[in-house]
């Protein structure tokens, strides 16, 4: 139960979130839309480029999915050319994923918009600030999601 004297602020905060994250994505989703992709592909482009050769079972728990949900657009950004899967070099089990050239651009593209942004807003406050907004993103990253349950 959220406590009543504060309810209006953190939904004040609730919007803010939405919001802000609607910006946040706004460019990247655009460019993801020419090429028929989604926030889905971002994401895994973004964590095989910034861990060349991760595996597929090392994505599916660092983005808490299941394989069903990855299957899709990992074989799409595949079918594109964006990133290849190669058995491991020991284990023929394990694929390891890396990002194509054309991927790694796709993908710095894509995550530099959003750094830009991110500096733009920064750069609106001290550094103090821009701290605690990271452990408070980074609490969140951390919490395990609500279950329905009150």
């Amino acid at each position: 139960m959220v406590d009543p004297k504060r309810e209006l602020e953190l939904r004040q905060d609730v919007e803010a979130l939405y919001f802000g994250y609607r910006t946040f994505t706004s460019l990247p989703d655009r460019i993801l839309a020419e090429r028929g992709l989604g926030r889905a592909h971002h994401r895994i482009l973004y964590f095989v480029h910034r861990e060349p050769g991760i595996t597929v079972g090392d994505l599916i728990a660092l983005l808490r999915i299941t394989k069903q949900a990855i299957h899709r657009p990992l074989k799409e950004l595949e079918t594109l050319g964006l990133l290849t899967l190669a058995p491991d070099a020991h284990d023929r089990r394990i694929r390891r994923i890396t990002a194509s050239t054309e991927g790694a651009r796709l993908e710095a593209r894509l995550t530099g918009a959003q750094a830009r942004l991110l500096e733009s807003v920064f750069a609106d406050f001290d550094a103090e600030t821009e701290a605690r907004w990271r452990a408070v993103m980074t609490r969140l990253a951390e919490e395990s999601p609500p279950s329905d349950q009150a």
